[in-house]
Parts: C-alpha cells; sequence; structure tokens
C-alpha cells in the first residue's frame, strides 16, 4: 500500500491533502500539532493521527523513532505560516525568525529526519508546499518575512534534489495558488479542492527528471 505523510494536516491544505489521499485508500499519515482537536475535521479509518511540532527537535525525534521502518512513499512538508505582513521599517525580528524556523528549518528537520523512510519506499518522493512570492524574479514590496522564508525554503530543496538525485530521490515544490484557507483569506480565488486535486494530479506523474523544479498547482513552471 501507498504511504503519504502530511505535516500541518489539522486545517487548510493539509487538511485537504489528506482528505484526497485517504479517499484513494492509500495509508495517509497525517501529523499535526494537537491531533485530538483534528480528529473531527479528519475521521477517517485509514488516516493515522501522529503529533509533530515542526519547530521542535525533539518533536520530530519522535516521529522519526515511531515510524523507524517504515516506507513513506511521498513526504508532503506542508506546516507553515504566514508571519508578519510589514515591510521596510516596521520589521519584527523574533516573527522573522519565527517564521524561518517554521517554513524552512521545520521542513528540512522533517526531511533529514525520515529521509530513509522515503528512500525505502517505492515512490521515493518529498514534495514541499512553498509560495510563488518566494521567487526572486516576482518579487514585490512588503512581506519580507513571509517572502524570504519561502525563498530560503526553495534554494534549500534545490539543493537537497542536487545532493539525492542520484539516490533516486524526487523532491519538488509546489506553489499551491491563493486558496481559501486561514492564511489565504475566504476571497482568495482558488479552493482548497481545486489547489490539491491539482497537484495530487502532478504528484502522481512525477519522475526523477522532475526533481528540482518548482510547479505551480495548474502545472506551470515557476521561475526562480
Amino acid at each position: 500500500m501507498v504511504t503519504v505523510l502530511i505535516t500541518g494536516a489539522s486545517r487548510g491544505l493539509g487538511a485537504e491533502f489528506t482528505r484526497q489521499f485517504s479517499m484513494k485508500n492509500w495509508q495517509v499519515i497525517a501529523t499535526c500539532r494537537d491531533p485530538d482537536n483534528a480528529a473531527s475535521s479528519i475521521g477517517n479509518t485509514n488516516v493515522t493521527l501522529l503529533p509533530l511540532d515542526v519547530t521542535k527537535e525533539d518533536s520530530v525525534a519522535k516521529l522519526q523513532s515511531k515510524l523507524a521502518g517504515q516506507p513513506i512513499d511521498i513526504l508532503i512538508n506542508n506546516a507553515g505560516i504566514i508571519g508578519q505582513r510589514d515591510g521596510f521599517g516596521a520589521l519584527d525580528y523574533d516573527a522573522w525568525a519565527k517564521a524561518m524556523d517554521t517554513n524552512l528549518y521545520g521542513a528540512l528537520r522533517v526531511s533529514e529526519a525520515l529521509v530513509e523512510n522515503v528512500l525505502s519506499s517505492t515512490r521515493k518522493q518529498m514534495i514541499f508546499i512553498t509560495s510563488r512570492m518566494g521567487s526572486i524574479s516576482e518579487a514585490s514590496p512588503n512581506a519580507y518575512v513571509y517572502r524570504s522564508s519561502k525563498a530560503a525554503l526553495n534554494m534549500a530543496v534545490k539543493c537537497l534534489a542536487l545532493e539525492l538525485t542520484a539516490r533516486q530521490l524526487t523532491a519538488v515544490l509546489f506553489h499551491p495558488g491563493h486558496v481559501q484557507t486561514d492564511m489565504g483569506g475566504v476571497s482568495a480565488p482558488v479552493t482548497p479542492e481545486t489547489s490539491i486535486t491539482g497537484m495530487i494530479s502532478q504528484i502522481m506523474k512525477f519522475t526523477v527528471a522532475d526533481s528540482g523544479k518548482f510547479f505551480s498547482y495548474d502545472g506551470s513552471e515557476i521561475p526562480w
């Protein structure tokens, strides 16, 4: 059975990833900081809910220990925060550090901890939810915190992809679109269902030749 692990699965994109993958009758490991509160929103028999705070090394280590020897075909690094939205002159450096800890370090903590699980699987895929706001060629003013954390994630994943391609691992970055979530707002033009359906349709087709690429949920490639 194909196994997928999703971080930040309690709401928004993570919850929709969980719902759609569970409908394929795959083994879904849904992780979040508070599984008890997430259970009602996920509630599927082939979903295993596990606690994970990507900013806490001990939490990541506990997950690594619990999943020792368990192949993970697809690791979805979805957990993320928007952080401070202000621009130059009003920057909060503590908020900036917090965003980097979740959006960049968190994704890498989990990926390093579970890389052997992924490499022992059939699909060997790592998916990273980023944003086109992290594209340097598409930069615009404000949102320094979020943009820089995603730009840093993009570079880290590009490096990871180059390093692990020889081991047949596929690492891909996804911009999910401007989605109707707590982060994107209710007036956003893309529904979670549309975003996740688009990403999953691409995930199913990826090969190692796609490793290190940066895609939109609609399949278009995004410039760095």
